[in-house]
């Protein structure tokens, strides 16, 4: 009997203590379009990624053109000079998928370019929600933007404004 009270005390005290935690939710979208700095960035990452996909799609452009140049020329072509301008072609391909794959690949140009802009602030504004979380006392705050299923949450526990505000914003 007595190893079931304790058992029960013990048991009570854990969920009490579990309802005691507290739990935020920020809106990193509402917060990141709050910060110039964070705007700027991807609208130069824009403007860059415009740039290169031009440069792909004009390069594209020129090895469609060969192909139909050549599908027009074929009949009159040796297989020698079929050859050529088949590997003329291939040759093009495999650059405009290489240029493809250097600029817009994993490890692109691009990925490299959002990194050096946006991985600083991205560490700032996860710098200011750490230290939030150990001012209030939070457990755990969520993304509300992350496409976590949160079908209803209060507005009084969304912090995103508390963390523009100690950032400075």
């Amino acid at each position: 009997m007595k190893k079931l009270v304790v058992s029960a005390m013990i048991a009570l005290m854990a969920m009490g203590s579990s309802f005691a935690q507290k739990y935020a939710l920020i809106d990193m979208e509402y917060i990141f379009s709050r910060i110039p700095s964070y705007e700027m960035a991807n609208e130069q990452l824009n403007q860059i990624s415009k740039k290169w996909q031009a440069e792909v799609d004009a390069l594209a452009k020129e090895a469609k053109e060969m192909y139909a140049k050549y599908q027009s020329e074929m009949v009159y072509l040796s297989a020698e000079m079929k050859k050529t301008k088949e590997n003329e072609i291939l040759a093009k391909e495999k650059e405009v998928s290489d240029l493809n794959r250097k600029y817009f690949g994993s490890e692109g140009e691009l990925y490299k370019k959002r990194e050096s802009l946006l991985a600083p602030i991205q560490d700032e504004v996860y710098n200011a929600v750490k230290t939030l979380a150990e001012e209030k006392g939070y457990v755990l705050i969520l993304d509300r933007a992350s496409g976590v299923n949160i079908v209803f949450a209060s507005p009084t526990i969304d912090v995103s404004e508390d963390v523009l505000k100690k950032m400075g914003y």
